[in-house]
């Protein structure tokens, strides 16, 4: 399935008077603001807008769910400075991603996978409700869970300045493509940038995307094991997800993993903590395989699971 589109001509888009001097700043032409329309006396915070990057055919747009927060009806700002009726038509807070859709077609993201770590991205949002702006830093991690903010998480970090109002946006490679969405910034005592910044990567949410627009619902695969970290606080060793229960009849099961097995690697994905089994899952269709490398009594196995 084709999920990210040729881009569309500026006649069709009608967005010829736009003006952009590299690839990241015509990025901008994929990202929107999103002005979710809350109940009366419905406190707002910091963040009354957020943003929102165009995918699919152009009529998508993904954003993150806790922009909508409790709005029945959103509306959307183009870079171009039209506001559009835009329909809610997915909400996935295990991800913190909602899907809305437009009548007319916006110009699409192309993507990209997960870079490399150092090397440049650029994040475009709507920072304070200021409209779309840019600010650029290096990607600092990739393929990172078990944060806390959302169930599954497979974040994309860097240190290019996010702020409230930016959650939803792009974070974008130098040649402009996507990377991943603004989700989340890592702070303790308040809700502005202190360099640890994540977004959403475009491998799940290109995932979640083809999942809506295969029957308009989400069938992840599910875990059929109950993990907990390897190691306690002060233990030395190898960092992994220790196995506590198994579901009986579950794939997992299946697959000859045990209790007490060690997780350490979900196909590519090095297992240090629980989360990173979600993530791994996530990213998966029914009737996928995975390869799962344990540790069972300090010997190194490899089990297959497959996911009918």
């Amino acid at each position: 399935m084709l999920l990210f589109a040729r881009p569309a001509s500026a006649d069709e888009l009608g967005a010829a008077s736009f003006n952009c001097e590299n690839e990241v700043s015509c990025a901008r032409r994929s990202v929107v603001s999103v002005l979710p329309l809350w109940p009366a006396n419905t406190p707002r915070g910091e963040e009354p807008e957020g943003s929102g990057i165009v995918v699919a055919s152009g009529r998508l747009i993904a954003t993150a769910d806790h922009v909508i927060g409790a709005a029945r009806k959103v509306l959307v700002r183009t870079i171009s400075g039209e506001v559009v009726k835009a329909d809610i038509v997915l909400r996935d807070a295990q991800t913190d991603i909602a899907l809305l859709r437009v009548e007319n077609p916006l110009q699409p993201f192309q993507y990209t996978g997960y870079s490399k770590v150092g090397t440049r991205a650029c994040a475009l949002g709507n920072g304070f409700g200021l409209d779309i702006s840019v600010t650029c830093g290096v990607i600092s991690a990739v393929q990172m869970s078990g944060l806390g903010f959302n169930r599954i998480e497979d974040f994309v970090q860097t240190d290019a300045a996010v702020n409230p109002g930016m959650s939803g946006g792009a974070l974008v490679n130098s040649e402009g493509r996507l990377v991943g969405m603004l989700s989340a910034i890592f702070t303790k005592k308040s809700d502005s940038n202190v360099g640890v910044n994540f977004a959403v990567s475009t491998p799940l949410l290109q995932r979640t995307i083809e999942d809506f627009l295969d029957d308009g619902t989400l069938q992840r695969v599910a875990s059929g094991i109950l993990l907990k970290p390897a190691l306690t606080t002060g233990e030395a060793g190898l960092a992994g997800a220790k196995v506590v229960r198994v579901v009986e009849g579950s794939s997992e099961a299946a697959a000859g993993v045990l209790a007490d097995d060690i997780i350490v690697f979900a196909g590519k994905r090095r297992i240090k903590r629980a989360g990173a089994y979600l993530a791994a899952l996530a990213l998966l269709e029914k009737g996928d395989s995975l390869n799962l490398e344990i540790l069972r009594m300090d010997e190194r196995r490899n089990l297959t699971v497959r996911f009918d």
